[in-house]
């Protein structure tokens, strides 16, 4: 059973430690569900995900990702990449740098939230080396890696972090 969009907002953490349990393939199917819907300017969908099940991929990309081996330790990995070309398309170069990687946040967002809502742990990565994660999944050269998400089954509970008050991140004009 999943959760309402607001119980995942409020549990979602950073999960950097995994059970050692598989993903069942139509739960990886429905998060894939869930990123296709994200929103995107002019419904462009300049995205495209990798899945990364083999333990070897994992590995290289916990290697690019500078070490952080969390990232081979998850059952299956998501590279959310944008086709910063295809915004460019129809908004030239505001589409290229900003949009597609708007659209691909967004996408990375729904996946995150629709795995809290499964009872899945996930982690945004975005540290990491961009030319090795595009050669060890032998990506296109119009497909710009922009987060590694890691997904499984949490390994431990992890406290929320500190978070600033809504008074602090609101400025009303009246």
């Amino acid at each position: 059973m999943t959760k309402d969009v607001i119980e995942a907002i409020l549990e979602r953490r950073s999960i950097r430690r995994f059970k050692d349990e598989e993903v069942p393939a139509a739960t990886v199917g429905r998060l894939l569900d869930a990123a296709r819907w994200a929103p995107s300017a002019g419904n462009i969908q300049p995205w495209k995900i990798a899945v990364v099940y083999s333990k070897d991929k994992k590995q290289e990309l916990a290697a690019a990702a500078f070490g952080q081996q969390f990232v081979a330790q998850a059952p299956v990995v998501f590279v959310v990449c944008a086709l910063p070309e295809k915004s460019a398309a129809r908004y030239g170069d505001r589409g290229r740098n900003l949009y597609a990687i708007q659209d691909t946040a967004a996408m990375v967002q729904n996946i995150m939230l629709a795995a809290a809502g499964y009872g899945l742990g996930t982690c945004w990565v975005g540290a990491f080396d961009e030319k090795a994660v595009s050669e060890t999944l032998g990506l296109a050269f119009d497909h710009r890696p922009v987060a590694i998400i890691p997904i499984g089954y949490p390994g431990g509970e992890v406290k929320a972090p500190a978070r600033s008050s809504v008074d602090d991140i609101v400025v009303l004009y009246e």
